[in-house]
């Protein structure tokens, strides 16, 4: 895949990079709708087991949308469930497999909103986080619900209203990042934890990641007899038996995604 958006596979990683460096990686409806393709391409290729989402060099993961190159879609439209932006940010979700945001550049706005989407965010320790939409006079409407999932209230009204960078460091302790590493150190990092993500089941890791979202929400009583329904049917498959078969003979499971 060429363009705003790059696609590869090896070892059972897909690795999705943000291809408009000279742009910050800026998203424009270009870069949305290939970003929207290869996430649906990783996700339908059963060779793919972890997916990684970056930028393209060192200077921004994502800056958000561009502001220039971004049409009015989402704005104007008479159903914004139809809008490119809407697509995009209620994919992740339903991937189906996990996601890890590798930032070696700073993410802010809209950009910051795609790392957070990410199940896991791994960040370079030089990087900036921000949502900088009041200093013009708007606010981060949509990527607030995604913030929102990770961030205590009163960090979030902190980012919000002062729209002022933290560092990687800080996002750690509010939520936003999972993991902060020296520079030198981040592809070594990403590559360790995708490798150790993707040995485990497919099977397992689609049934739990699709548990963990479904349940939100819901009263106690219904997700404990959700999650005890689907535990129960994870039981039955190939890989539950492969792994605790595994477990008692001591050795490395085989699993097949069944």
């Amino acid at each position: 895949m060429d363009g705003t958006t790059l696609y590869a596979v090896d070892g059972g990683i897909a690795r999705i990079t943000l291809n408009r460096p000279g742009a910050r990686n800026a998203l424009n409806d270009q870069m949305i709708g290939e970003l929207l393709d290869a996430l649906d391409r990783a996700k339908h290729d059963d060779g793919v087991r972890v997916i990684v989402l970056t930028g393209a060099g060192d200077r921004a993961f994502c800056a958000g949308a561009d502001l220039d190159g971004l049409g009015r879609d989402g704005m104007g439209v008479n159903d914004v469930r139809d809008s490119a932006p809407f697509r995009l940010f209620t994919a992740f979700p339903a991937l189906g497999k996990p996601i890890i945001a590798r930032l070696a550049g700073h993410a802010v706005a809209g950009g910051l909103g795609l790392a957070a989407a990410c199940d896991l965010v791994i960040a370079a320790d030089d990087v900036k986080l921000a949502t900088p939409e009041v200093n013009v006079g708007l606010w981060p409407m949509m990527i607030m619900a995604i913030i929102n999932r990770n961030v205590a209230p009163k960090h979030a009204f902190k980012l919000y209203y002062t729209g002022s960078r933290i560092t990687a460091a800080e996002g750690r302790e509010i939520g936003l990042v999972t993991e902060v590493v020296p520079r030198a150190d981040l592809d070594a990092r990403v590559d360790e934890l995708a490798g150790v993500i993707a040995s485990k089941s497919p099977l397992g890791l689609r049934r739990g990641r699709d548990a963990f979202f479904a349940i939100e929400g819901r009263p106690l009583e219904d997700q404990v007899a959700y999650l005890l329904s689907e535990l129960v049917e994870l039981a039955g498959t190939e890989d539950a038996k492969e792994g605790i078969t595994a477990f008692l003979e001591n050795r490395p499971p085989d699993f097949r995604g069944r």
